[in-house]
């Protein structure tokens, strides 16, 4: 008895969890497709998208949501078009939802937005150079008026400084506690704002006196790596291909671009710089290449609208510039003075700074 009641709930038991598997199933009715199974697309060119309907289901409406954009189409819509024109770069997904007989199916498309021109090649002159200290493993820099303020980093040497650019002589100077890796600096609103690499947070100063007032956490953002700002937001680097839209007064994260050519997305920007209206930024070398030979040090200049990398300034020949030593590290540091049209650049442990001309081609 015992056993005839056991086997009977163990069958109602079975059958019970294989319905409910079966009923929890959901059919899908419907696919999006893209002409030529194209998923990389420029500025200017136009997206469509059908929506493949084999089972002949009455839709209601389909709603298309691209970059926070909904569109909705109605009747028994079955395509989608969308010039590209004012869109983010980078990589980016088409989500889609189909409405028909009281319920609805989702799908996505995932595609690459890429630039519509090649970025422009840039080169220099170097109007001036200035002493820099060869110990400072420069992280972050930035004008105020006639004053050079510079982030150095490496646990155990990590400072923010203040600099008179023209003698190289460090004005004050407050060490980062040595369990830190500081990073990049902006100034707004007569606070400084610096990031540490890996410990996912940054510290806030006063900008007189340079004493530490308060500490931010990172959100999406994994590590810390450069800063910039134009005025109202913030902008933060973090290895990877996108730059982060801080709030300027949370610090916390609001958006982001990516960094984009008309071949690919790109990665592994540094420093930061805001300089008319775009974002000057140092690239790290892929793979911590160490050959100092054959590293391709460069400026790249960015649309911070969209993430257009618009053009590079070829920077290679700069480090011949400098004494040359066991520690000379990479080209890291831009600093730009808006009132007199100046731009600086430095480098890891480089004993120069120097006050450079871009030379755009003919």
């Amino acid at each position: 008895m015992k056993i005839h009641k056991l086997l009977t709930f163990t069958i109602l038991s079975l059958t019970l969890i294989s319905c409910g598997s079966n009923t929890g199933k959901k059919k899908n009715f419907f696919s999006a497709e893209i002409p030529n199974k194209q998923t990389k697309f420029k500025l200017g060119e136009t997206l469509n998208i059908g929506i493949k309907n084999p089972k002949n289901k009455v839709i209601d409406s389909v709603t298309y949501t691209f970059q926070g954009k909904k569109t909705a189409l109605t009747t028994n819509a079955t395509s989608f078009s969308e010039k590209f024109d004012t869109e983010k770069l980078g990589n980016h997904t088409v989500a889609i939802e189909v409405f028909f007989e009281n319920t609805s199916q989702k799908l996505d498309k995932k595609i690459t937005l890429l630039n519509n021109k090649a970025p422009q090649l840039y080169k220099f002159n170097i109007i001036a150079s200035y002493p820099h200290d060869q110990k400072a493993f420069t992280q972050g820099l930035e004008f105020v008026g006639d004053t050079l303020y510079e982030s150095t980093g490496q646990n155990g040497f990590s400072s923010l400084r203040k600099v008179d650019y023209k003698t190289g002589k460090v004005l004050l100077k407050k060490d980062v506690p040595q369990q830190y890796f500081a990073e990049g600096i902006t100034i707004l609103n007569n606070k400084i704002y610096q990031l540490t690499w890996l410990a996912k947070q940054g510290f806030v100063y006063d900008l007189a006196s340079l004493e530490k007032t308060g500490n931010f956490s990172y959100g999406q953002s994994k590590q810390g790596w450069g800063l910039c700002n134009d005025g109202t937001t913030i902008y933060k680097s973090d290895g990877s291909n996108k730059i982060w839209l801080l709030d300027a007064e949370t610090l916390a994260e609001k958006g982001a671009i990516q960094i984009t050519t008309n071949k690919s997305v790109k990665s592994n920007f540094n420093e930061l710089e805001w300089v008319n209206g775009k974002i000057y930024a140092n690239t790290w070398p892929k793979n911590g290449a160490t050959d100092k030979s054959k590293l391709k040090e460069s400026i790249s200049i960015i649309n911070p609208k969209n993430g257009a990398l618009e053009a590079v300034i070829d920077l290679r020949s700069l480090r011949t510039h400098v004494t040359q030593h066991e520690e000379l590290d990479v080209l890291n540091g831009i600093a730009y003075k808006s009132d007199s049209n100046q731009l600086f650049v430095t480098g890891k442990n480089w004993d120069k700074i120097f006050e450079i001309e871009v030379v755009k081609p003919n």
